[in-house]
């Protein structure tokens, strides 16, 4: 099973959407399965009617996946956890809004973008609760969508500027990591730990084949990683 997080479709140059298209078009030859874990897209929210219109060559690209018989799961981050029908009934994507124990690759898993696990700044637990509170998306529906993507967006850029401080960062990749120790040491049944949120690649092998995995950013040098029954692997798809 192939696994890719946090491309930021939307706020990113265009090569880099190019560039995973060009991924989704080779992902029957890389692997048999694809795990998007969260922040694909820079916002994703569907309205009963309506859905962004900037990703609909990215959604193209999904359906043409799936109609070729390639499994996607759709694990959501914190800027696109809010899909529904359309992910699931119109394509056919195994969606999930927040953290799952899914099979990857003949593993018991558990699978989380990461927000609000462990974050370094009291505002983006903040952000995280509020942003997922059943109020502020009923709120957010009632917008016209016009309206709700455009200022979608511009928290997204102010978001963005504010997580770019290294110290933090690292903090936060430190935390996941004892995070993901600490879970895989309670639950024995558990063999994998897949983890993304920071942009920074990680894997650490631990005894009887069980592992914690962070893919890296595909934004950041088209990062993804492979999971086979037998092995993690890091890869740069060129």
């Amino acid at each position: 099973m192939l696994v890719v997080a946090d491309a930021h479709l939307g706020q990113v140059p265009p090569a880099v959407a190019a560039a995973f298209h060009r991924f989704l078009d080779a992902v029957p030859d890389l692997g048999d399965a694809l795990l998007i874990n969260g922040d694909l897209l820079d916002f994703w929210f569907e309205y009963r009617a309506v859905i962004p219109r900037r990703h609909f060559g990215t959604m193209a690209k999904l359906q043409s996946l799936r109609a070729r018989g390639v499994p996607v799961t759709f694990v959501g981050g914190n800027h696109d956890r809010w899909g529904g029908d359309f992910l699931t009934k119109d394509l056919g994507i195994a969606f999930h809004a927040g953290e799952a124990e899914i099979d990857v690759a003949g593993r018991r898993s558990f699978v989380a973008h990461g927000d609000g696990l462990t974050e370094q700044q009291w505002s983006a637990r903040l952000m995280h609760r509020v942003t997922r509170h059943a109020a502020t998306i009923r709120l957010f529906r009632a917008l016209h969508p016009d309206l709700g993507l455009w200022i979608a967006h511009q928290l997204s850029r102010k978001l963005a500027d504010k997580t770019r401080d290294r110290a933090v960062v690292d903090r936060a990749e430190r935390a996941q990591a004892r995070y993901a120790e600490e879970l895989l040491a309670r639950r024995p049944d558990l063999k994998l730990v897949i983890l993304a949120h920071t942009h920074r690649p990680a894997l650490s092998q631990l005894p009887n084949g069980r592992a914690y995995l962070n893919p890296g950013a595909f934004l950041d040098g088209y990062r993804y990683a492979v999971v086979t029954k037998n092995d993690v692997e890091l890869q740069t798809f060129h």
